[in-house]
């Protein structure tokens, strides 16, 4: 494959329109549980910042997102090509851009948790109910591009 790393773990771009909740949600549980088979970033076709609830909610299970922060797709390109794209919103699905190399561009929609409406407490467990969703995908993987392992 075009992306796979020297470890030989396909390089894997969630991709969303902000990378501020759902992308970042998906990289963080990548990276928590299946680091050992896929090599994981997220990036946004309009980087909006993280949103911090999502760092809130994150760490309430036990994942860190130190280190990580909103990125633009060529950001995330010079790391090199990716073997496989997943969009996670909708309107990243729409505008996704073409990716160099051989990149297999999948898509798997999520709510976004920061439109949701109501009191503080509503908006976080919705939050919470899109984080565990997002785990749910992501203990399916690589399983779910098609790429064993």
């Amino acid at each position: 494959m075009s992306g796979e790393t020297k470890a030989g773990r396909p390089r894997l771009l969630f991709l969303c329109t902000g990378n501020a909740c759902r992308s970042q949600m998906a990289e963080g549980w990548a990276r928590h549980l299946r680091s050992e088979v896929l090599e994981v970033h997220s990036a946004g076709t309009a980087p909006a910042g993280l949103d911090p609830r999502v760092v809130e909610v994150m760490a309430e299970v036990g994942v860190d997102l130190g280190g990580q922060y909103s990125k633009t797709v060529d950001e995330a390109l010079r790391g090199g090509d990716f073997d496989y794209v997943v969009t996670v919103c909708d309107r990243a699905a729409e505008s996704c851009p073409l990716f160099p190399g051989q990149a297999k561009v999948l898509h798997h929609g999520f709510e976004d948790p920061a439109h949701g409406e109501g009191s503080d407490e509503e908006v976080l467990a919705l939050f919470r109910r899109v984080r565990d969703e997002i785990r749910r995908y992501v203990e399916s993987l690589p399983e779910a591009l098609g790429a064993g392992g």
